[in-house]
């Protein structure tokens, strides 16, 4: 009796593997356009925990997306996300009044999104970016995923 393979096993293992192409090598939340990530991760300040569970940073990057910061009406806080011109990240911008735009320096690197932001008045936003998950190459297929990065500011 000859064996045969059930066609669902080999479109599980055919989409699998195509899926591992795009996701293959871990992301630190720097750029990720080589095999080989050498440069050290943005230092931040990491945030301290209230009892509220709300964390107190002045300084935010990468690793605390879906963090809850909390600040008081005239405190600044400062993000910094690296990326790559290959996977840039898009401009971060607050909803509603409750955060206005502060100057927050030069972007010297392609790709990365730098912002400041002064707590205005009492109330809660969300700030967000998101950038290529892969980086797009010519000639070959393109992942199309995203990574978010997110943080909820409640200022009190």
């Amino acid at each position: 009796m000859r064996r045969t393979i059930p066609h669902t096993a080999v479109a599980l293992t055919a989409l699998a593997l195509a899926l591992a192409g795009c996701g293959g090598q871990a992301d630190s939340g720097k750029g990720g356009d080589s095999d080989s990530v050498s440069s050290s991760p943005t230092p931040t300040t990491r945030p301290s925990t209230t009892p509220t569970g709300c964390a107190l940073a002045s300084t935010l990057g990468v690793r605390d997306s879906g963090r809850t910061v909390c600040m008081a009406v005239g405190d600044t806080i400062r993000i910094s996300l690296d990326g790559t011109a290959k996977r840039p990240w898009k401009p971060l911008s607050p909803k509603g009044s409750v955060l206005e735009a502060a100057n927050s320096g030069i972007v010297l690197q392609p790709g990365d999104a730098s912002a400041a932001y002064k707590a205005v008045e009492k109330g809660k936003t969300r700030l967000q970016s998101t950038r290529p998950l892969c980086a797009a190459q010519t000639g070959r297929v393109s992942c199309l995923g995203l990574q978010e990065w997110w943080v909820t500011v409640v200022v009190r």
